[in-house]
């Protein structure tokens, strides 16, 4: 049998999609000097990515501060919201929650945003590797070290063939997990590492989109249509959106919650109704479909977002759970979440390429069970990614999960909260901006300030 190839880098990103984009761009410009790789499974950056989102632009203005003055696939700016409630005949327009206001965000291919994003990536002197799946992590003495890509060459009955090609092994200090919503490798760290212990349970939903081209008469750039009601009754979680962008593009998407309680009922046989809606098909009278895809989504939120960290590694973007559902966006989060997880590892890791290498550790400042500090050692380098999740009590299972580092908490000026008590963006004393004061150093590994 052929011998697996092997190759060594400082981090290796799996998934090319925007949270591990952002991840790999902004590690080269903390440190230029790291080896980045990253794994795409699509035949090339964006392949597996469906076209049409609606994008806050305010983590690309972190990322990329220049990117208006740059050819950028961000062409048509999101102008008109409309929020419809259906009945089987009718279209009631109902007030547009705060939270789907779309003033200064963009319509977008998303796939297009990928394959740009991928480009400023390798101008940066990241390794991109499209065609190879991330099939198998590595694992040494309870750390992940590397991931292993999937063998070319296996007949159907999963024996080698005369092709038979094995995967290469990835060595890395830290493997970063960006594959998406219920990735094959995130499901595997999750389970093996205990991270959703305490968690509640993620919930899922299907999303069927289609691309058509439209009637030029009939398009309305930057127009941006949410819908609730039929076809789906009222124990049925599910909507609609439906963006017009681009050359007389128009991106459909229909959402069921898969929590759905009818076994007969069919989302894609009820997306196909939705279009014949008499407030809805005279956006498609007259245009021609030119693509089609589904996938699934999260929609946990925030309780359900696992441990971002396990030995080895970091999870990013939609394979932690990172979509804002009240905003029905999340491409702004993955890529947040990436930059942070990149600022985390750039403050452990340094010196020549491939000097992959475990971070120095330091001792756990938690609270033990006795209100104690715990005093057991963690990688310092993590913490401050660790810090996405909201602090608690440490319980001491520092062998298998390094548990969160605790954030200080603020004290307003009526009266002090208690730390062992007060959780990070959840306390009712603390104004949105004193959160944000508060957590930023945080993620960044700065030194606390207390700010109310």
């Amino acid at each position: 049998m052929a011998e697996r190839e092997r190759m060594e880098f400082d981090v290796v990103i799996v998934g090319g999609g925007p949270a591990g984009l952002a991840c790999a761009i902004r590690l080269k410009e903390l440190k230029p000097d790291l080896s980045v790789c990253l794994l795409e499974k699509g035949g090339e950056i964006g392949a597996h990515i469906l076209s049409g989102a609606v994008i806050e632009p305010r983590a690309l203005d972190e990322l990329i501060p220049d990117w208006r003055e740059k050819e950028t696939p961000l062409k048509t700016p999101a102008r008109e919201d409309r929020f419809l409630y259906l009945t089987e005949r009718r279209a009631f327009r109902l007030p547009t929650p705060p939270q789907m206001h779309n003033e200064g965000n963009f319509i977008v291919s998303l796939g297009d945003v990928c394959r740009w994003l991928g480009r400023e990536a390798e101008a940066r002197g990241v390794e991109i590797y499209p065609g190879f799946p991330g099939a198998d992590l590595v694992e040494e003495e309870g750390r992940v070290v590397g991931v292993l890509t999937g063998d070319m060459g296996v007949r159907k009955d999963g024996t080698p063939g005369p092709n038979y090609q094995p995967g290469m092994e990835l060595r890395a200090a830290y493997v970063v997990l960006a594959e998406g919503c219920r990735g094959s490798l995130a499901k595997r760290a999750i389970a093996r590492f205990g991270l959703d212990r305490g968690r509640d349970p993620q919930t899922y939903a299907i999303g069927i989109k289609e691309l058509w081209e439209i009637d030029p008469k009939r398009h309305q750039p930057g127009l941006v249509i949410h819908t609730i009601g039929w076809p789906l009754d009222h124990r049925t979680y599910g909507g609609s959106f439906l963006y017009h962008f681009g050359e007389n593009l128009v991106s459909y998407g229909f959402v069921v919650g898969l929590d759905y309680r009818n076994p007969w009922l069919s989302p894609f046989e009820e997306m196909q109704r939705f279009k014949t809606h008499p407030a809805i098909r005279p956006h498609f009278e007259g245009g021609r479909r030119l693509s089609y895809g589904a996938r699934a989504l999260v929609e946990g939120g925030w309780q359900a977002l696992p441990e971002l960290v396990f030995p080895g590694g970091l999870i990013i973007g939609d394979a932690a759970g990172f979509l804002h559902v009240p905003k029905i966006k999340g491409s702004h989060m993955a890529m947040k979440s990436g930059m942070v997880a990149a600022e985390a590892l750039a403050g452990g890791l340094g010196g020549a390429p491939g000097a992959a290498r475990r971070l120095p550790r330091r001792a756990c400042p938690n609270l033990g069970d006795g209100g104690a500090p715990c005093g057991a050692q963690h990688p310092p380098g993590l913490r401050s990614f660790r810090s996405l999740r909201r602090p608690r009590q440490c319980r001491a299972r520092h062998l298998s999960l390094p548990r969160p580092r605790p954030v200080d908490a603020p004290s307003p000026p009526s009266r002090p909260c208690e730390p062992a008590s007060c959780r990070t963006g959840k306390a009712d004393h603390l104004s949105q901006a004193g959160r944000d004061a508060h957590l930023r150093p945080a993620l960044l590994g700065l030194p606390q300030q207390h700010q109310s």
